[in-house]
């Protein structure tokens, strides 16, 4: 399931930030102005105190990015020493004040995560699966579709980090962002209307498939230490049974394994309406609709049947285009809530 699941991409990246060691004459450490530029950055309009400043986020320009999160990590989090048993440990003459190795960071990174649609044009119905070379087509389609519509702040923040110089096109942020690139291994969000089909386990078929090869070796086994050499009527001999019998449950031992990793990995299928622009107008459609309610209570049959055509062909509810939501703001009744 690495980075792909229910039909979206969840993105990790981490850029080092540049040293003192770059630029020994710097006023202010590069971490700092990273910190800075990501402090400038508005959020999005999404709660009163971010609503009164105005301004959108610059993710907010996208039709595909569902959420996404920036921050520096300066160095991994320590926690504590391995856990062991006191008696033993004192047994052994371990040190309980030795911290033992610590696992450090070589530099500061800049963390960048992001659950996106996995498409590479907006509005693109969601995937189910996708393989690894389409997965890096759509992180590179995202990278660029960042570039046009951010890239000043892309570079404000960036220009930080090690290996960003050379980058001047959208083409070249998308071959930085993948070579800054990390496995996610757990999705940021899934939402449903209906629960997908789950990818189950045939558990008692791969028990099956182990546990009778193996429950056959033990018998043989148990038969030549009686003193049974070979199999009544069939005249195997129990020993060379026993060692087939063990290979078996060896090999079905190992497929199993094999089979549950494999299944685990797969990604669930995409949930209908998923899509960020079809989110936006279910929210659209949701409010729109509240309105409409509200405002035809008791109203005769006659001006319901007409107002509601009128609804359908003004709110155009099977357009996820147009009109909608606009991205990172609370409410259509905000200032620049509907994008037209």
């Amino acid at each position: 399931m690495a980075d792909l699941d229910s039909g979206h991409i969840f993105l990790t990246t981490l850029a080092p930030i540049k040293g003192a060691k770059d630029d020994p004459d710097i006023g202010v450490s590069y971490e700092q102005r990273v910190r800075i530029a990501l402090a400038e950055l508005p959020t999005a309009l999404q709660s009163p105190a971010t609503q009164n400043i105005g301004l959108n986020s610059p993710f907010a320009r996208n039709r595909r990015t569902h959420l996404a999160r920036m921050f520096v990590l300066s160095d991994v989090v320590y926690n504590g020493r391995n856990a062991q048993n006191p008696v033993v440990a004192t047994a052994k003459g371990i040190n309980p004040v030795d911290p033992l190795p610590i696992d450090e960071l070589n530099a500061p990174y800049l963390v960048f995560c992001a659950d996106i649609d996995a498409v590479t044009s907006d509005g693109a119905p969601l995937p189910h699966n996708l393989t690894a070379k389409q997965q890096k087509e759509v992180r590179a389609s995202y990278a660029r579709e960042l570039w046009n519509t951010m890239g000043p702040e892309l570079k404000d923040i960036y220009c930080n980090c090690v290996g960003f110089d050379d980058v001047t096109t959208a083409d070249d942020f998308a071959t930085y962002l993948d070579r800054c690139h990390v496995e996610t291994t757990m999705p940021f969000h899934d939402y449903y209307l209906e629960l997908p089909k789950f990818n189950d386990l045939p558990v008692k078929s791969l028990l099956a498939a182990v546990g009778v090869p193996a429950a056959i070796t033990v018998l043989m086994l148990l038969l030549r230490i009686l003193g049974c050499l070979n199999l009544p009527m069939l005249g195997f001999s129990t020993l060379w049974t026993a060692v087939v019998a063990g290979l078996v449950t060896a090999g079905a031992a190992m497929f199993s394994l094999g089979y549950a990793l494999r299944n685990g990995a797969k990604p669930l299928a995409p949930g209908k309406y998923d899509d960020l622009p079809s989110v936006l107008k279910a929210l659209y459609t949701q409010q729109t609709f509240s309105d409409f309610i509200v405002a035809h209570q008791g109203a005769d049959p006659d001006k319901l049947y007409a107002d509601f055509a009128a609804f359908l062909t003004e709110h155009k509810p099977q357009d996820k285009h147009a009109p909608t939501q606009t991205p990172g703001v609370i409410s259509i009744r905000e200032q620049g809530g509907i994008s037209i």
